[in-house]
């Protein structure tokens, strides 16, 4: 099975400027930095509601708690947010009508999307992009690899990806070079 490509920071960029130029740039930057930065699947993104993501007073939460009707696995997990998705998630509140348990994103017609038509935005920004080989899958796949090459320990990657089995996180990364360079210098 052919596996999502990682984007490079060059990629990431290159998506950001494609983005910019659509029509719900903001949204889409924030679904994008949620599946990039915090590993979320397409699916958790498009099931989030709005108190899922900020507090009654409209600060962002540090974390996002998903039930178990909102994952793939049918359990639920925590995912947390760095300070860059908060940042992106608080440009995206300056836009937000919608409050409580209404949904997070919605379509130009204001109806909340579906993974599917997640599936379809991510796929229109990176082919604008020139990505060819990039998926919605392509930022949660990134996510688990840069952590990797980082050094994190594939337990924690498993976990923060909310991940069952370490052998489910080992599908995501491949024996890059980068990774392979920095465990010869630790011998």
């Amino acid at each position: 099975m052919k596996q999502a490509q990682v984007l490079s920071e060059k990629d990431v960029k290159r998506v950001l400027g494609a983005i910019a130029k659509r029509s719900y740039s903001t949204r889409d930057r924030a679904m994008f930095f949620l599946t990039l930065l915090a590993g979320m699947r397409v699916g958790e993104v498009a099931a989030l509601k709005v108190s899922d993501v900020y507090e009654d007073d409209g600060r962002v939460k540090d974390q996002i708690v998903l039930t178990k009707h909102q994952t793939k696995g049918n359990e639920a997990r925590v995912v947390l947010l760095n300070t860059q998705v908060q940042e992106e998630l608080r440009v995206y509140a300056r836009t937000l009508t919608r409050k409580g348990d209404e949904p997070l994103f919605v379509s130009k017609w204001g109806t909340q999307m579906s993974a599917n038509s997640l599936v379809q935005v991510f796929g229109r920004f990176y082919k604008q992009a020139g990505l060819s080989n990039a998926t919605s899958h392509s930022g949660r796949r990134s996510f688990c690899t840069k952590l990797c090459e980082a050094g994190t320990s594939i337990h924690i990657v498993a976990a923060l990806a909310g991940h069952k089995h370490i052998s489910t996180t080992a599908v995501y990364l491949t024996a890059n070079p980068n990774i392979m360079r920095k465990a010869v210098e630790l011998a």
